[in-house]
């Protein structure tokens, strides 16, 4: 017996004690399931630490001379104590690298911290906004820069960007619609998983991050298009309208969602338990991290639906939310919460447990400094072959919206250019609030771009940035205009007013730019008009007075060169419109899906006395969704249907033959529309149901096909389910959604 209890004592030791080293804790073991480990390292925390997982704040540099920073050292402090789960804008290998063995090594249980950033559209390397990339209907190539975006971002110690955001919008005026993929929510869905398996990749790994899905939910819908406003719509628009980008995000595995800052149904969305607790959750079984936007629980106070910051933490934390970015609050008051018996410890550990797992699937708890590479920061950021790909993004993002007696294109050298605009040889200018770490300094302008294809190219500001009126430019203008034999002027808003808190009221072109156009107009010369701004702008006034426009947005690191591949004809243009552009500020929010009415306006011609119309402005927008142009011409022949008839388990076929008449190879983007002329509820005169896009050679005529099921022809209800009632149908095909051809359908019980 005493030997069997000396051989028990002695696999004891051994399992406790490897040459000398104590065994493992079971959380800190790599050989355990991941679940087990959580659990061991819940059993560990302190309801202290656990709402420490739950805190996020802004970092910033924490080397060299921050280290004496008051502020910074409260923040290590809060690390050494357990009291930090993450920070956002800290980058940077020697950054993360530093506070990370802080988080490791110092604090009682060695929890790595996640380090978090906005990368929109690009780390180093800058793509053109996620709006203009949207309008090249190209899912590949949308995926492809967010997984360069997400390699750059790793590259320099990052392990999250908060993109992307997914809001569905049809109001000009909201300086975010420069963040998101247009006004169609089936589009945005498409648009929105592409984003995430870009970020993300398959698997977590070095060279990918983790994404998060914003801002949940209706933020695109803020009255006035006034940036942190009120959101008011019925659930039957919600679901419609609004949630489908964040379910295909949701399902395409979003690592994290972000709340919004707007209300729904009267609740501040970061309270909201109908969006967080029974969508988000448990309709869409998410799984992962659910974020606050920055101070949005702190924002409960200002919006008169909380007394203080203990009240906000214990509504946020009921609903269903998680972390706390930038408050603060739950770090100080969910301990007492919880003890008080007003927030239960399950739901915290469900939070804890969320993030943890994050952790622990990153690798971080092995390898803390995995993300901290300085060769690989060197070699990953940045790269020609980064940049290439940023031309070929900016170059398929540029609209063709009019080319009046072929202007364009314009072989390289064939003609002497002017160039005007006070933003053209602008660097800073043509970067939005969501450039990441890009270096305006390291960026093609417009100006330096063409001038490689044009080297006699002139160059003159044209008008001030200010708006206000400069006789002395115009007459400079003026004066190099009579040298040249094509006038090119950038018209447009800086990128400086693209973003968040960037609304404004009247997104127009400047009167002090319709000034040098008009006096440009005056010398007979052809005009090409290169419009940038992070928005649709009202172009009705500049539209007559030039001879083509480029929608040119804003397109990043490579702009100049991705403009000059369009201009000269290198590339044939083949982007369209994924918002609609209005012909006056009075139409804002406008979009293509619009309602009929119970007095809905008649074809032209028809009588329209007392009826849904202005008096003096047509209803429809100057250029509608899903518009833009080819340097070539696409004929469309008679769309057919395979049967008039479907049952609703069933499906139909539809097929329409497109020529590329025209004299070049291009790009056409085919799309297909539904109508349901009557349902339990009223639905919009047209919905974007499919597209195509597909390449023809001169010549070249291809069928293009389109397979409709119940997926496309349903409707979703107040609760999100699917609907599909029989009745009468029409199918829609064409270029745009204002040009096409209509085909009937019957779905039959």
């Amino acid at each position: 017996m005493k030997i069997i209890l000396q051989s028990i004592l002695f696999c004891l030791f051994i399992t406790q004690s490897t040459a000398g080293q104590p065994a493992k804790l079971p959380y800190k073991n790599a050989t355990l399931p991941i679940e087990e480990r959580i659990n061991d390292l819940l059993s560990r925390m302190t309801i202290e630490e656990k709402a420490g997982q739950l805190n996020q704040v802004s970092g910033g540099a924490f080397t060299g001379p921050a280290l004496n920073d008051p502020g910074q050292k409260s923040k290590m402090e809060d690390v050494r104590t357990g009291r930090m789960g993450s920070f956002l804008n800290v980058s940077g290998v020697v950054e993360t690298k530093a506070i990370q063995k802080i988080a490791v090594e110092e604090s009682r249980l060695g929890i790595p911290l996640l380090f978090a950033m906005d990368v929109i559209h690009g780390y180093k390397t800058i793509f053109p906004v996620p709006l203009a990339e949207a309008c090249s209907w190209d899912l590949k190539l949308m995926e492809n820069s967010c997984s360069i975006a997400a390699k750059e971002a790793a590259a320099a110690g990052l392990h999250w960007t908060f993109a992307p955001m997914v809001d569905v919008s049809d109001d000009a005026r909201w300086g975010r619609v420069v963040e998101g993929a247009g006004e169609d929510p089936w589009f945005g869905a498409l648009v929105a998983a592409a984003r995430v398996r870009g970020f993300q990749g398959k698997t977590f790994d070095d060279a990918h991050i983790l994404s998060t899905v914003k801002h949940f939910a209706g933020y695109g819908a803020v009255q006035s298009g006034r940036e942190y406003n009120y959101v008011d719509m019925s659930r039957q628009r919600l679901w419609n309208a609004y949630l489908p980008p964040y379910q295909a995000a949701v399902e395409a595995g979003a690592a994290s969602v972000m709340n919004g800052f707007n209300t729904f149904e009267g609740i501040p969305v970061s309270a909201q338990p109908y969006l967080v607790g029974e969508v988000l959750k448990k309709k869409w079984g998410f799984k992962g991290i659910l974020v606050s936007d920055w101070a949005s629980f702190d924002e409960m106070m200002s919006w008169g639906y909380v007394a203080n910051q203990k009240d906000a933490t214990e509504k946020a934390m009921n609903a269903g939310s998680m972390i706390d970015m930038e408050s603060r609050a739950v770090v100080k008051y969910l301990p007492e919460l919880v003890k008080e018996g007003k927030v239960s410890i399950q739901h915290v550990d469900d939070a804890v447990r969320r993030i943890l797992r994050i952790k622990f699937q990153l690798g971080l708890f092995e390898k803390p400094y995995g993300y901290s590479d300085e060769a690989r920061e060197k070699s990953r950021i940045f790269t020609a072959e980064h940049r290439m790909q940023a031309k070929e993004t900016a170059k398929r993002s540029v609209v063709l919206l009019k080319n009046q007696n072929n202007v364009l294109p314009i072989a390289a050298g064939s003609k002497k250019i002017a160039l005007f605009g006070s933003h053209a040889n602008s660097g800073q200018s043509a970067l939005d609030f969501w450039s990441g770490a890009g270096d305006a300094r390291q960026l093609s302008t417009l100006e330096s771009g063409l001038r490689e294809d044009f080297p006699t190219m002139t160059y003159a500001k044209g008008f001030q940035d200010n708006g206000a009126s400069d006789p002395s430019l115009i007459k400079e203008a003026l004066e190099m205009a009579k040298q040249a034999d094509v006038l090119v002027i950038q018209v447009g808003i800086s990128g400086a007013l693209a973003g968040e808190d960037r609304s404004v009221a009247f997104p127009v072109i400047g009167e002090n730019q319709l000034e040098l156009v008009r006096a440009l107009r005056t010398t007979g010369k052809p005009i090409v008009a290169l419009i940038t701004g992070g928005r649709p702008l009202v172009l009705t006034q500049l539209e007559p007075m030039v001879d083509a426009m480029l929608q040119c947005w804003l397109l990043g690191t490579e702009t100049g060169h991705g403009v000059a591949e369009v201009l000269t004809g290198r590339y044939n243009p083949s982007a369209k419109t994924v918002m609609s552009f209005p012909y006056a500020v009075g139409q804002i929010p406008i979009s293509y899906r619009v309602f009929n009415t119970g007095r809905p306006l008649p074809p032209a011609g028809g009588d329209s006395t007392w009826k849904s119309r202005y008096r003096d402005i047509p209803n429809d927008p100057l250029y509608p969704f899903g518009y833009g142009l080819s340097y070539t011409r696409f004929e469309y022949g008679t769309p057919s249907l395979n049967a008039p008839t479907m049952k609703p388990n069933g499906s139909v076929e539809v097929t329409v033959p497109v020529t590329n008449s025209g004299s070049r190879e291009g790009e056409e983007v085919v799309q297909l529309y539904i109508r349901d002329h009557v349902s339990s509820i009223v639905r919009p005169v047209k919905e974007l149901k499919g597209f195509r896009k597909v390449s023809l050679k001169a010549g070249e005529t291809q069928t293009v096909r389109f397979t409709v099921t119940a997926k496309e022809l349903a409707f979703l209800n107040a609760e999100g389910d699917p609907v599909l009632e029989p009745g009468k149908f029409s199918l829609f095909v064409g270029p745009n959604s204002k040009q096409t051809q209509e085909l009937k359908l019957e779905v039959n019980p």
